[in-house]
């Protein structure tokens, strides 16, 4: 029965309609239903529903068409298929005796990703938890690799405002502080300055700094802005820098043929973050490092121990708890694969580009609504743009959009996120759902213009 219930969750959430909310806020007593442990055991059924009914029905749905907010997560029912079957064999994915199956399809997975982005021969990687992990885990190569121990209270990392957080906080957690993160300046397109980039790293090898890496992005949360990577590339081989690229999100456009030259120099990149569970449809968490060379990553990672011994397998490639900080695994690369193996890379390619073209539509329907002003132009899927009308001030512009947001997620059409740019509240909306039209960026562009003007109403 608790299986049937399962499978009949699965198949109604694949095929909800547009009038399903994005977002449900939850009644109090269904919060306080979840929090009593009992004594005894109840049945399953009753519980599974409680499961259902409470805890799993409200706050955000990130998987609903029409939610724009953050980078969603819009998981192909594939992906849940694959997550199951996993979850259910519930393989220990760290060494290839103890998930040989697994392992085949982590490194085939691997090969595929590095030949997207460029990577040649010797290049590898393995599947994380997500960016974060990614990003912490790339970084600590370009530890490794590019300081001595003695050099590190002088070591320099160089990123920008825009940098994903996750970044600065890996830093902070392999022991570097904030004084020895240098933010570089952008340009009106709030990517990073190669120039500026340039007279940083010349000026703290004058003070006596030790440069050592660049975090650049390959798709910025904010805006979807992509770093000029070759320019960035150029000066860190100059200067014997490690380019750490965060591509979380943007690296998926490598596999769309129609946008793969927006990535032109990230195959120059020592390390790269990448996260399935954004732009390939995957659900949480679904995130790869890669490395330009994968024989680098034990020097970071590898150790033994004999009790680990029997789970070793001898005479084959490091196993993945060699190449990563984990050392107990789950097989995440199944789900990612089963999603590949059913619409094949032009299938992915193609709902890549539809999110591309979505956020153009909704571009298009911003410029033709008076009062409002883009920001930051269509990019990667994401827009940016602002309620402010002539006579308006900047303070009560700010207002309005934050409260025209906050209305539209309430009422539950969709879910637009918010942000600022260049000190200013704006609207940010990231459409990656494949099941998007053209339509839903309309009306949610024209229910916001509603809104705002009734917010802003005398």
């Amino acid at each position: 029965m608790a299986f049937r219930r399962l499978g009949d969750l699965a198949v109604a959430h694949a095929a909800r309609g547009t009038g399903a909310p994005a977002f449900r806020r939850a009644p109090a007593d269904a919060l306080g239903r979840l929090c009593d442990i009992p004594d005894h055991g109840r049945p399953l059924d009753e519980a599974l529903e409680t499961l259902l009914s409470d805890a799993m029905a409200y706050g955000m749905d990130t998987g609903h068409r029409r939610f724009f907010a953050f980078i969603p997560s819009p998981a192909s029912p594939l992906s849940w298929l694959g997550d199951l079957a996993a979850s259910i064999h519930n393989r220990h994915a760290g060494s290839e005796l103890q998930s040989e199956g697994a392992t085949a399809v982590e490194r085939g997975l691997i090969r595929f990703l590095c030949d997207a982005v460029g990577y040649g021969a010797g290049s590898g990687g393995l599947f994380v938890s997500g960016g974060s992990m990614a990003n912490l885990a790339g970084l600590c190569l370009a530890r490794d690799r590019r300081l001595t121990r003695d050099e590190r209270p002088r070591g320099v990392v160089y990123l920008t405002r825009e940098t994903h957080a996750s970044v600065a906080k890996a830093l902070r957690v392999i022991g570097f502080f904030d004084d020895q993160i240098r933010m570089i300046a952008t340009d009106d397109a709030l990517r990073m300055e190669p120039a500026a980039l340039a007279e940083a790293v010349a000026e703290d090898r004058a003070n006596g700094a030790r440069p050592f890496a660049v975090a650049a992005s390959a798709g910025t949360t904010n805006t979807g802005a992509i770093d000029p990577l070759a320019e960035i590339a150029d000066i860190c081989e100059s200067e014997d820098l490690w380019l750490h690229v965060d591509g979380a999100y943007g690296a998926s456009v490598a596999l769309s043929p129609a946008h793969r030259a927006c990535l032109t120099g990230i195959e120059r990149a020592d390390s790269l973050s990448w996260d399935a569970h954004k732009w390939l449809f995957q659900t949480y968490g679904c995130g790869v490092l890669l490395a330009r060379d994968a024989g680098q990553l034990p020097g970071s990672f590898a150790l033994t121990s004999d009790y680990l011994r029997d789970g070793a397998a001898e005479g084959v490639e490091p196993n993945f708890w060699d190449l990563g900080p984990e050392l107990t695994r789950p097989d995440r690369a199944a789900r990612l694969w089963l999603t590949l193996q059913v619409m094949g890379r032009s299938g992915v390619g193609r709902a890549i580009a539809r999110g591309i073209s979505l956020a153009e539509a909704a571009e298009r329907a911003v410029r033709g609504t008076p009062g409002w002003r883009i920001v930051s132009p269509a990019q990667l899927a994401i827009l940016v743009f602002r309620y402010a009308p002539e006579g308006l001030s900047d303070e009560a512009a700010d207002a309005v959009n934050a409260a025209a947001a906050r209305r539209l997620m309430e009422d539950g059409f969709a879910v637009v996120g918010t942000t600022r740019v260049g000190g200013r509240l704006c609207l940010r909306m990231c459409a990656i759902h494949p099941d998007a039209t053209d339509e839903d960026m309309e009306e949610t562009v024209a229910r916001l213009d509603a809104l705002a003007r009734e917010i802003a109403a005398p």
